[in-house]
């Protein structure tokens, strides 16, 4: 009987913030390969309305969920900034990332682009859309509607140290002014 080779995945997202989508997709891949590298995306980003967290509250925010999971001995996590040049950004991830054998990604764009390159990608199936996703989370709390259910349990209290319902409504409040200002 042959041996079940697995490999090295990559993930990359934002998570703005980390998500039960995001949850899915890291089991989903742990389930299917050795190990994962979680990179996160626009890494330079931070204290925007689509980008409230800073790239190393986001680091934390994972690094605190894998460990708690017992995960830490199977996923490296790193920060990919933007390059705003979508032909070459699957060659800065790879320059900025550890060795991986496998893209997964719920992105099309992002598929496509490592496709492009020869580099094997896995599609993967994203779960409530349409809840699990950072833009709802972030609007939900604008609204002043439940969202804590749509974050794994592990990242509530960092979330609350950081204050994040209170700088999600201060940034989109700034954002609002200063775009009225501007016209």
């Amino acid at each position: 009987m042959g041996m079940i080779v697995m490999g090295r995945a990559l993930f990359v997202g934002r998570f703005q913030p980390l998500h039960r989508g995001h949850e899915y997709a890291i089991e989903y891949m742990l389930d299917r390969e050795d190990e994962i590298i979680i990179a996160i995306g626009s890494a330079q980003e931070n204290y925007t309305p689509t980008n409230p967290l800073t790239c190393g509250e986001r680091i934390e925010i994972i690094w605190t969920y894998l460990q708690r999971r017992k995960l830490l001995d199977r996923c490296i996590i790193c920060s990919v900034p933007d390059i705003n040049n979508n032909f070459l950004w699957p060659r800065h991830v790879i320059a900025l990332t550890p060795k991986f054998d496998i893209v997964y990604s719920g992105n099309p764009l992002v598929l496509l682009l490592f496709k492009t390159m020869g580099v094997p990608t896995h599609k993967i199936t994203e779960i409530k859309k349409d809840e699990y996703s950072g833009t709802v989370i972030r609007n939900k709390i604008l609204r002043g509607e439940k969202w804590r259910h749509l974050v794994p349990d592990e990242t509530i209290p960092i979330l609350d140290r950081l204050n994040f319902e209170n700088r999600i409504r201060m940034l989109g409040g700034i954002y609002r002014i200063f775009h009225h200002e501007k016209r």
